[in-house]
């Protein structure tokens, strides 16, 4: 067995592809357009299947958000600079959306570097300082 994608509902997809490449850099690794079934989808990551996993972002024609949920936690991005990361969110919040929630800095009680930014529909977006 192997991890494959997560999928995440989106209201605006053009928005949400330019968020994921332009700030988070993945690449938009393939989209499907079904517009008898009223949905479509982005394939995005920094590499794709089998080698990494994928994040598949779906819209449902017609939908424009959704109410996230509690059940519902976070993805976890691996990234150089955890404060850099938040300032490209910081730099194109105004045009794409998303928000940094927690600014980076050491987890409580250790030693790693962490940040918590949400993409723009809402979404948790946990980055992970390497090396830290």
């Amino acid at each position: 067995m192997r991890f494959l994608h997560t999928m995440l509902r989106v209201g605006n997809l053009p928005r949400s592809i330019a968020f994921y490449t332009e700030v988070l850099g993945m690449q938009l690794l393939r989209t499907t357009h079904r517009p008898e079934q009223q949905y479509d989808l982005a394939f995005l990551g920094y590499g794709g299947n089998p080698e990494q996993a994928e994040l598949e972002l779906t819209y449902n024609h017609g939908v424009d958000h959704y109410e996230l949920g509690t059940a519902y936690g976070h993805v976890a991005i691996g990234v150089d600079d955890a404060a850099a990361t938040c300032e490209a969110v910081r730099a194109k919040a105004a045009q794409l959306g998303g928000a940094i929630t927690r600014e980076a800095g050491p987890v409580k009680g250790g030693s790693t570097v962490i940040a918590f930014i949400t993409d723009p529909d809402g979404y948790k977006i946990e980055l992970i300082q390497h090396g830290t």
